[in-house]
């Protein structure tokens, strides 16, 4: 265990501690108003700070390197993309006993696609393959390649190979095991071929805001990076079925080997979910379930 993991055994994440830190650290916004943001995420906690901002910090030391990267590269992205993103304002240093750095963002308007009705989801599929068309576009030069920062996103798959292997062997009782295990060979077997291009990393329900049932924002770009775009396609399987996974598909225009790739990140989360490998919980499983039996009919229909 690292020291700043030993630290922040004795550290609580609560409106206390943010109201220190900023204190502190950004004194005119001392008397602003600080609450915890409903649905918050895992990897960060995020609170209201009034009524323009939010406070992110870093729940582990993995996800602290996110920090600097959202801060140098979200201003940089935000001008060439066609919805809007998160605009970092300040950077917080380690103090008060909580060891990493830490952001405040302006605040985005708007629900997550986990909570809010979609009013289209043909519409909604082809709005969010357009932005991740404009982040495609946007200039890769000197951005983050595929690291321990975005947990290997952008990278090759091999990265979870025995994770995910191990994960196919535990529940060979509950899905096709050898289907299961020809859409991981099957995307194995190719590559990216192309220049390294942006990719948000975590394209899930969370992480679309909705206004009025339409997106309106794309938040959380701490897996973000350069690299191969196919880990951005999961929401193909884990939100979109049918014609809107279809318009999603043809809005993207990309080869059928970054499907398969696409299809195996998929794979491989929903996987060690219902494994138990990813620590959830029952309903979580039960819904990553319902993930692998999508990927796998999707695979059996392009073969």
């Amino acid at each position: 265990m690292s020291n700043t993991d030993t630290d922040l055994q004795n550290v609580t994440i609560d409106v206390a501690l943010v109201r220190r830190l900023v204190s502190t650290q950004f004194p005119q916004w001392a008397d602003l108003l600080i609450t915890p943001v409903e649905f918050g995420g895992w990897d960060n906690r995020t609170f209201h700070l009034g009524e323009d901002m939010t406070v992110r910090l870093p729940s582990h030391a993995a996800y602290s390197p996110q920090v600097e990267k959202e801060q140098r590269w979200l201003p940089r992205l935000a001008p060439v993309l066609p919805l809007p993103i998160p605009v970092p304002l300040a950077m917080g240093r380690p103090a008060e006993g909580y060891p990493w750095p830490w952001s405040v963002y302006r605040w985005l308007d708007g629900d997550t696609a986990m909570n809010a009705p979609i009013a289209d989801p043909r519409q909604l599929a082809t709005a969010l393959a357009d932005f991740l068309v404009a982040l495609q576009r946007a200039d890769a030069t000197g951005g983050p390649p595929a690291g321990a920062h975005n947990f290997w996103r952008g990278g090759p798959l091999d990265a979870y190979d025995s994770e995910t292997r191990q994960a196919i062997e535990t529940l060979s009782n509950e899905i096709d095991t050898g289907a299961a295990t020809e859409v991981w060979d099957t995307a194995q077997s190719t590559s990216w071929r192309h220049a390294p291009v942006w990719f948000h990393g975590d394209i899930a329900v969370g992480n679309l805001l909705l206004t009025d049932g339409e997106l309106s924002a794309v938040i959380d770009f701490g897996t973000s990076g350069v690299g191969d775009p196919a880990c951005d396609l999961a929401i193909a399987w884990t939100l979109f079925e049918g014609e809107s996974r279809k318009a999603f598909r043809a809005a993207l225009s990309l080869d059928d080997a970054t499907w398969a790739r696409g299809r195996a990140w998929t794979l491989w989360k929903a996987l060690i979910v219902a494994a138990g490998i990813a620590g959830a919980d029952a309903r979580e499983a039960t819904k990553s379930r319902n993930v692998i039996d999508e990927v796998l009919a999707d695979h059996k229909l392009a073969s």
